[in-house]
Parts: C-alpha cells; sequence; structure tokens
C-alpha cells in the first residue's frame, strides 16, 4: 500500500541554585542528552548506502527480522530523496518481499507536511521506519523539532528499528557530517558539521565511506570532537546498535571506527582555517559482519565475543 500524505527566570533563587543551572546550561547538548536520549528498546541500523534491493536483500531482511514481533508495518520516509517517485516504490517492493503488512511510503517535503497528523499515526502503527538517501540537510531542515521526528523517537523507545542508508545514516546521531572534501579534509574547518536528527547519541557517521576515500573526514571530526566515536560505513555494510550500546557489523562490506577518545595531542586549536591538521594516537579498527564494538567501553568485539554478550539480553 502506498500512502502520500501532506502535512521566569526566578531572581530570589539562593546563588547556590543559580550556579547550578548555569552550570547545567552551560553542558550544551551534554544537558540535553539525558532529556532527548532515554533507555531504548528497539534498534538502528545505519547503512553505508547502494544496498541490495532486489537480490538476496540480506541488509534489508535483518532490518526488519529486528522490528517487533507484533507491528510489521513498514513507514519509508523518502524526504532526504530528489528523485521519491523513482526510489520509494523500490523500497516498497523490497519490504513487501519481505513480509511487510503494510508499506507506507512517505514523500514528506516540507514541515508542514512533518506536522501532520497522518503522517504521526502511520508512524505510530510501523515496526520499522526507513530513511532513504539524498541529501542529509533536507532531513534535519524538515524534520527537526517536528510531531513527526517526535514520534519516531518514541517508537525507538518502545521497540521499533529507526534505520537509514546513505544520508539516511548520516543524519542520525546529534551531530552530523553534511559537507567536506574526501580528498584532503584534515584540514581544520574541511569538514561541515551541523545537529542531526538526534536519534543515536555518541557517535558521527559517515557514509560510502570506502568507496570514496572518506577517511580524513572522519580523522578530521575526531580531532576537534574526541569524545565522539567515528563510524565510517562502506556501501552494501550496515551497523545495527543494539540497545545496550553494542554496535553490529552486517552486510558484505565493512564497518570502519575511528576512535578518538585517548587522543594523545593535537594542533587543531592553534591552526588557522585551512591549515593540516597533526594528530597522535587516533586509533583505527576495521569491522566485518558478525564482528561488533562497544561504544562506552570502546572496546573491539571479535565474533565469539559479540555473541556472547548479544546472548545476554
Amino acid at each position: 500500500m502506498k500512502t502520500r500524505v501532506k502535512e521566569l527566570r526566578d531572581t530570589t533563587l539562593p546563588v547556590s541554585v543559580m550556579c547550578q543551572r548555569c552550570s547545567k546550561a552551560s553542558l550544551g547538548g551534554e544537558w540535553d542528552m539525558a532529556s532527548h536520549y532515554p533507555t531504548v528498546s528497539g534498534h538502528i541500523v545505519a547503512i553505508g548506502g547502494a544496498e541490495d534491493k532486489t537480490s538476496e536483500l540480506a541488509i534489508l531482511r535483518r532490518v526488519f527480522e529486528l522490528a517487533p514481533k507484533d507491528s510489521d508495518e513498514v513507514a519509508i520516509i523518502g524526504t532526504a530523496s530528489s528523485i521519491p517517485e523513482q526510489l520509494l516504490p523500490c523500497y516498497e517492493a523490497a519490504f513487501s518481499r519481505l513480509g511487510a503488512s503494510q508499506v507506507h511510503a512517505l514523500d514528506i517535503q516540507d514541515r508542514q507536511q512533518a506536522a501532520d497528523a497522518d503522517n504521526v499515526r502511520l508512524i505510530q502503527r510501523s515496526g520499522v521506519i526507513f530513511f532513504t538517501g539524498g541529501d542529509q540537510l533536507r532531513l534535519t531542515n524538515v524534520f527537526g523539532g517536528s510531531a513527526t521526528l517526535r514520534a519516531i523517537r518514541e517508537r525507538l523507545k518502545a521497540g521499533a528499528v529507526v534505520a537509514g542508508t546513505s544520508a539516511g545514516a548520516a543524519a542520525m546521531p546529534s551531530t552530523m557530517i553534511y559537507n567536506g572534501a574526501a580528498a584532503d579534509a584534515l584540514r581544520k574547518g574541511a569538514v561541515n558539521m551541523s545537529f542531526g536528527l538526534g536519534i543515536v547519541r555518541g557517535m558521527v557517521i559517515d557514509s560510502h565511506f570506502l568507496e570514496r576515500g572518506r577517511f580524513t573526514r572522519l580523522m578530521e571530526v575526531g580531532a576537534s570532537n574526541p569524545e565522539q566515536l567515528g563510524v565510517g560505513i562502506g556501501e552494501d555494510a550496515a551497523v545495527i546498535v543494539h540497545p545496550n550500546r553494542i554496535l553490529e557489523a552486517i552486510g558484505p562490506g565493512h564497518v570502519i571506527i575511528i576512535d578518538s577518545r585517548d587522543l594523545a595531542s593535537s594542533n587543531i586549536a592553534e591552526l588557522a582555517m585551512g591549515e593540516p591538521v597533526a594528530v597522535e594516537n587516533m586509533i583505527l579498527h576495521a569491522m566485518v559482519s558478525g564482528h561488533g564494538y562497544d561504544i562506552d567501553a570502546r572496546r573491539y568485539l571479535v565474533a565469539d565475543e559479540l555473541k556472547a554478550i548479544l546472548a545476554e539480553r
């Protein structure tokens, strides 16, 4: 089924309390994070792009299998794409083959449609919410602060799958890359970043990663934001973010992890814009299907370790 829907400040407080409020406000995104990232029951799947949509459907099959058992409807969001009329039918056919009882093709093109109650109801009915590729800035512009985005976060909290490919994957974190040359991005200011959809925290995602040589993009991000884990996803590859914040690589391609949390030194703060960045002790991992990574412990998990941890849930 194909659906297209439009859409006091209290100055009498003690100084100590006011200082606490100021301190919390100064944390910016970290303070907001506490309220925007409640414990979730659902899975997040970020796909590097160019996934198989017509043959074995390996990655899309895994996305669908992660949906709650009692919720087999799928919502496809084509907002990022400049050609949704061509792209949406491909995903409709793929998820129908996989057993979806209904596939809702949401061609949401503006903020009015993102606020539309019919769109919200379709999201609330769906066990899988899937963002197509295209332009990630369109996603944040159209959905930021919208009722539809709030509904997506609530569905994730309740157990649904939120997945995205290419731009749909890059837009998922709180901080997203939206531009930056791949060839020589290890220069101050060479990578443009903005607020993302806030679906997953603690990482920055880049897609088409190996095919477009985007290593230096995530290295520049890591130098300026060492706490953020860099996740570079190759084409026809994906990562599942499990509710316990364990990453699992799936698909025939690679997933690259760039960990800068223990960065020893960098010159980025002293540089003028465009000057080359130096980094010391930036750690890189290359994951293949069946391997994983503990986001919070910053630990690589070989296949046996990953299986054991996931079996504990």
